[in-house]
């Protein structure tokens, strides 16, 4: 008897193959291989003149949806009904969440299998597990299937009707989405927070004292006995302490004038507070926690941190990563007590084994908690993994185990301390036992280093000790605005206020950055002008598509769908149709937006117009009475831009930029300006003999502030020769880059290409200064310091001229390189069956002279490649969600 097992990737297939007895043959589906229209093109004929035909979904008859099978999956397709053929039974092993049931459900509508079908769902691939799942298949849970398609609907109802408004009404190329919107809204009303925020300043003083030669710092926290305010005591958008408050706020002054108060006096302890406090470790991870963690720990991004999850998983290393669940199994649980009784000792194990509710009533994914795979946890040295791979698999063995170690024993020790009319106090930090926190420590990588940093060793002391002061000094402080969104700290409140599905968080976050909404500055997600505009017509004009309180209620309702306690057709219709519907508000709504207000971003306390424009942000007032228009820097985010950048901007544009000096060679003047990309030093005016004058970028750290005439003379005169090579005599220049400061070796014609080294700030390399001897110095430097020794191929193609074509292993799977292009393999395609000719299509080179009889394969192998890369992208997407 034969068998086809389908499942969604080929890196699954094959580590699913392993573990099934003679006669199972599993191919992957690539993701779905049926979806609704991504383009006009693809909508059927049947359908064109349809006025609902754009939305993919008969809007008429109660929104029936209109699958096609798109062009790169046909061949997919094709090559699987051909395996069924073959077989005696067909088995759908795809994921076991929605998404996966509604790909098992797009296959059985697609094949039309004739033999016996079945559905087998697993959340760990593990031998025990794919025998185990073999031996009890189910049929498939339609309801699960109605949950995702009418989810599926209903986002497509609020993109596709949606999206096109905002095309017209602010900028091409936007889009809008049921999650997506009220995300950028949450970043938004975040910067808004941050342009309001007025910043407040407050002093205090700080001791360093030593009792029995120890050393230990305290603070003032308070005057004739009243507290010194702090930066919580001060109101965020006055900038002053809050109303009500009795505090005692010192300036510099006041504060000096103490410090000159207590100086010489003694010093006495009047309090001691000692607390014991036990601390019990994490869950095991969600979906949602694991980005988080990830984000903050590794750095990754969620999209980064999922598709690393997906090939743990797909390889066998971890469970299933799309759940919300904290649920552990036994097996799981004994596994993971074992590696702490092994690893730790037995003191380190709780008392009993610990097990997690799920407090999240609507988790409807897998039925367990991200994990290692397996009854037995391999360590992250016995993996083998490397790179992310290895540091994700770290994160949640760390995770896994920690949650069955027992407790963390603290003591908070607190000292009260007075000097004259001055309070002081000092706080520590004692671990007594470390119990979880030597496996895992959230937000370090190094549990053992973390509880160095975790405890505040203070010297014992008693009620009546006179320690000695050795210094004090006054310290001013300002309040900060709100911090921005992180990845993780976005998704914390998605999942705090119900938004969404934890599995579509990365996909939803990569579009918002995708489309232009946010920049990620170092971990901060800071929105754009375009967000800010997108918003705030959404808000006026579709109140209850961005209010979180809303989005949440249809969150439930769609689950509910899910159990069967809601019919789905009811809801799409009060949803979308008749007068309170969404398709009614746009027709009716579009009227009353007039795109000029649209494209309009206000913004509090400035006496321009900024503008969403073609090309990007814009300021728009008049000078002189004629309207004038000045770009806005690509780096300069709505909570940053001030008054006085504005008048920056709208003085180069109306009156040119200001001289800061002449050149002592030409006599030029020597303007600073600011351009999109930033600030810039510029060597005389824009003629029509000199259309295009010398510019050069500052460096980091140089600001047009405090931008000397030295400085821009220095900059403007880069590349600058600095000699030449005592051993080749070719030159050696220093210049400023795409990724900053380097020296370099103009090697040249046939010697081979320049040898560029990047300065190393830390060692006072300075580009204006450097010498000779010290670039000689950098550039003799071995390049396997700053490089990785060159990956080895996991095959080599052939050639195209005389340049190698060959297919490496990345962190986001094989790609294929030709010269210094990399391109990533399509989607489920074979590194062992890839073709020379099909990567020669992929990369752009030229194709060797074929031979006569290979013509006509030459062709299908080329139609063939267009179908496999073809939209690839979009649908895998699905699959991940």
């Amino acid at each position: 008897m034969s068998t086809l097992v389908i499942v969604e990737s080929p890196t699954k297939a094959r580590t699913i193959q392993k573990y099934l007895p003679k006669g199972y043959r599993v191919e992957a589906s690539m993701g779905h291989v049926r979806d609704l229209p991504q383009s006009a093109s693809e909508i059927p004929a049947a359908y064109k003149k349809e006025k609902w035909s754009q939305l993919g979904v008969n809007v008429e008859a109660d929104f029936e949806p209109i699958y096609v099978v798109p062009r790169d999956k046909k061949k997919v397709v094709k090559a699987l009904k051909d395996a069924l053929k073959q077989a005696d039974e067909l088995v759908l092993a795809t994921d076991e969440d929605r998404e996966g049931e509604s790909i098992s459900w797009h296959l059985l509508e697609v094949l039309k299998p004739k033999v016996p079908t079945k559905r087998m769902v697993f959340h760990e691939i593990t031998e025990e597990a794919i025998l185990h799942a073999i031996a009890n298949c189910r049929e498939i849970d339609v309801q699960l299937v109605h949950a995702q398609e009418t989810r599926r609907i209903l986002d497509r109802l609020v993109g596709y009707t949606l999206s096109p408004l905002l095309w017209k009404k602010i900028a091409p190329k936007l889009s809008a989405g049921r999650v997506q919107s009220v995300s950028v809204r949450l970043l938004v009303m975040r910067e808004r927070e941050r342009r309001a925020f007025v910043k407040g300043a407050y002093w205090d003083l700080k001791a360093q004292l030593e009792q029995d030669a120890v050393p230990f710092s305290a603070k003032l926290v308070s005057v004739d006995g009243t507290k010194v305010a702090t930066g919580s005591d001060f109101d965020e958008a006055t900038g002053k302490i809050k109303a009500g408050k009795k505090v005692k706020l010192l300036d510099r002054a006041e504060a000096e004038a103490l410090l000159a108060t207590i100086d010489g006096q003694p010093w006495s302890v009047t309090k001691l507070d000692a607390k014991s406090s036990k601390r019990k470790p994490a869950p095991p991870f969600t979906t949602s926690t694991l980005q988080q963690e990830a984000n903050r720990k590794l750095r990754l991004s969620a999209r980064d941190t999922m598709r690393v999850a997906q090939s743990l998983y797909e390889n066998g290393y971890i469970t299933y990563m799309r759940t919300d669940s904290v649920h552990l199994s036994t097996q799981a649980i004994e596994a993971a007590r074992n590696c702490v009784e092994l690893k730790y000792g037995k003191e380190y194990l709780s008392p009993k084994p610990r097990q997690y509710a799920t407090k999240n009533k609507s988790a409807q994914e897998a039925h367990e908690a991200i994990r290692p795979a397996g009854s037995t946890f391999r360590t992250p040295k016995e993996t083998g993994l490397k790179d992310r791979d290895l540091a994700l698999y770290d994160l949640i063995w760390k995770r896994t185990v920690a949650c069955q170690m027992a407790e963390a024993l603290q003591t908070f020790i607190t000292v009260d301390l007075q000097v004259a009319n001055a309070g002081f106090r000092t706080s520590g930090k004692r671990i007594d036992f470390p119990g979880f926190f030597r496996a895992y420590v959230e937000g370090s990588d190094d549990p053992n280093a973390a509880l160095d940093d975790r405890e505040v060793i203070l010297p014992t002391m008693a009620v009546g000790d006179q320690p000695n002061c050795t210094d004090v000094e006054p310290i001013g402080h300002e309040t900060q605005p709100p911090a921005r969104y992180s990845e993780a700290s976005l998704v914390k409140t998605l999942e705090s206020e119900g938004i969404g599905r934890p599995s579509t968080y990365a996909s939803i976050i990569g579009t918002i950055i995708d489309r232009g909404y946010a920049q990620l500055q170092g971990n901060a997600l800071v929105p754009t002008f375009t967000a800010f505009a997108v918003s705030a017509l959404l808000e006026k004009h579709f109140p209850d598509l961005v209010d979180t309180r809303f989005t949440a209620r249809m969150e439930e309702t769609l689950d509910r769908v899910s159990t069967g306690d809601v019919d789905h057709l009811p809801y799409l219709k009060t949803f979308y149709s008749g007068d309170r519907g969404l398709d009614t508000q746009v027709k009716v709504q579009e009227e009353h937006i007039d795109p000029s207000q649209a494209k309009t971003v206000q913004l509090e306390n400035l006496s321009v117009k900024v503008r969403i424009g073609k090309f990007g942000p814009y300021l728009e007032t008049e000078y002189e009475g004629e309207p004038v228009t000045a770009s806005i820097p690509h780096n300069l985010t709505p909570a940053d831009l001030s008054a006085e950048q504005v008048k920056v901007l709208i003085e180069q544009k109306t009156k040119g930029p200001e001289s800061i000096g002449t050149h002592p060679e030409t006599g030029e003047p020597i303007y600073v300006l600011i351009g999109s990309y930033g600030p810039y030093v510029q060597l005389g005016d824009v003629t029509e003999d000199n259309p295009k004058p010398k510019r050069t970028s500052l460096p980091k750290g140089v600001t047009p502030e405090n931008l000397i005439l030295e400085t821009a003379i220095g900059l403007l005169a880069l590349p600058r020769l600095l000699g030449t090579h005592p051993e080749t005599g070719n030159k050696i220049q220093t210049n400023l880059g795409r990724f900053g400061p380097y020296v370099v070796h103009k090697k040249g014609g046939e010697e081979g290409k320049d040898d560029y080294r990047s300065l190393k700030a830390a060692m006072g390399d300075d580009v204006l200064t450097i010498d000779l001897p010290r670039a000689l110095e950098i550039l003799a430097e071995p390049k396997r310091t700053r490089r990785r020794a060159a990956k080895k191929p996991l095959r080599e193609l052939g050639n195209s001229g005389d340049e190698p074509i060959a297919i490496f292993d990345g962190p986001y799977g094989p790609y294929i390189k030709y010269k210094r292009k990399n391109v990533s393999l399509p989607e489920g395609a074979d590194v062992e069956k890839f073709t020379l000719d099909e990567a020669i299509e992929l990369v752009g080179a030229k194709k060797p002279a074929a031979k006569k009889d290979h013509h006509e394969k030459d062709r299908r192998e080329k139609n063939n490649l267009e179908k496999t890369s073809s939209e690839k992208g979009h649908h895998n997407e699905n699959h991940r969600k």
